[in-house]
């Protein structure tokens, strides 16, 4: 550890990168919470995913000096963090990416917490999560991180001296991801579009990473209804079922045991969100075919999604190909 703590934190390069669709309002309140931070962020990039209302234009002339990649067509957030990502890391050359939605807001020492907890851990920290609130307050369910099974007590308290909790995968609603991670092991999978990309890639980085879980970094996700992933979907159903599917046999982020396990989680959640539906017909229709969809094909290649979006596919294909050398 440094003599200064806070020497490696203020010397990293961080770039906070913001997926937006639609939701111009709690676009502004997120990046005036980016402007307020204690320890402010190198830079500020926007993903506009060809919003409808003026959330490009907002982003622009926001005081925070955003910095906007407008795609041509919605890409979901799992596009929108991909393309973000490769820009962060291969354009503007960023030691650390801060990832999140546009209806997360980080109270003024949001970052700075994450950085104290990763200069007082001793080792690499791949990625590192805040803590999710609601905007009353409650710790919201949506986001509630996953403590590593079978942490050794030395890494438990190795993570508690740094006031932080061990984890196995996190939410990209506030992510700090290390850009040597995403180095090595790519990008999120474009394809999935929404839902379990930030579990598959999360995962993913933390099979043999480290992930932290700090709670005196404190996001609020202001989402319009409090509630669990298990809440009804309705037709987005497809897209849970389709992604669990894909992760679970043909990711690189679960080991065998994993697989098992997840599976039997993914079947438990599953039920509870048919026998809590109000309309089962459109679940199962959209979850069976969801369920075809898995099965037949996996997700396709990043540059392949993204060619004509107007993303920078060549910093896309770059990280992507690193990693597929190193079976990442």
């Amino acid at each position: 550890m440094p003599a200064d703590p806070s020497a490696a934190s203020e010397a990293s390069r961080v770039v906070a990168v913001v997926v937006a669709y639609n939701r111009r309002d709690l676009l502004v309140a997120a990046l005036d919470a980016l402007a307020a931070q204690t320890r402010p962020v190198d830079r500020v990039v926007v993903v506009d995913n060809r919003s409808d209302d003026d959330s490009a234009v907002v982003a622009a002339e926001h005081p925070v000096g955003a910095e906007v990649v407008g795609l041509t067509r919605n890409t979901g957030g799992a596009g929108g963090f991909a393309v973000g990502l490769a820009h962060a890391v291969e354009v503007l050359g960023a030691d650390l990416v801060w990832l999140m939605d546009d209806d997360t807001i980080p109270t003024p020492d949001a970052l700075r917490a994450l950085l104290d907890a990763r200069d007082e851990y001793p080792g690499p920290v791949a990625l590192l999560g805040s803590r999710v609130v609601w905007h009353d307050g409650r710790d919201h369910p949506m986001n509630t991180p996953r403590v590593r099974p079978g942490a050794s007590g030395t890494e438990i308290a190795a993570a508690r001296a740094a006031r932080s909790v061990p984890v196995r995968s996190s939410s990209f609603v506030s992510m700090l991801v290390d850009a040597r991670a995403v180095r090595h092991h790519g990008l999120p999978v474009a394809d999935y579009f929404i839902w379990n990309d930030d579990f598959e890639y999360s995962a993913r980085l933390l099979r043999r990473g480290t992930g932290l879980s700090v709670p005196a970094s404190v996001v609020e996700h202001r989402t319009k209804a409090f509630g669990a992933t298990d809440a009804d979907p309705g037709e987005r159903f497809y897209y849970e079922v389709r992604n669990k599917v894909w992760m679970i046999t043909r990711s690189s982020s679960l080991d065998p045991v994993e697989r098992v396990l997840y599976s039997g989680a993914s079947l438990r959640r599953w039920a509870r969100t048919l026998r809590r539906s109000d309309d089962r017909d459109v679940l199962v229709r959209s979850g069976a075919r969801g369920l075809l969809d898995g099965i037949r094909r996996g997700p396709r290649p990043n540059p392949e999604l993204l060619r004509d979006v107007g993303a920078d596919v060549a910093a896309v294909e770059r990280l992507d190909r690193r990693a597929s050398r190193r079976g990442a």
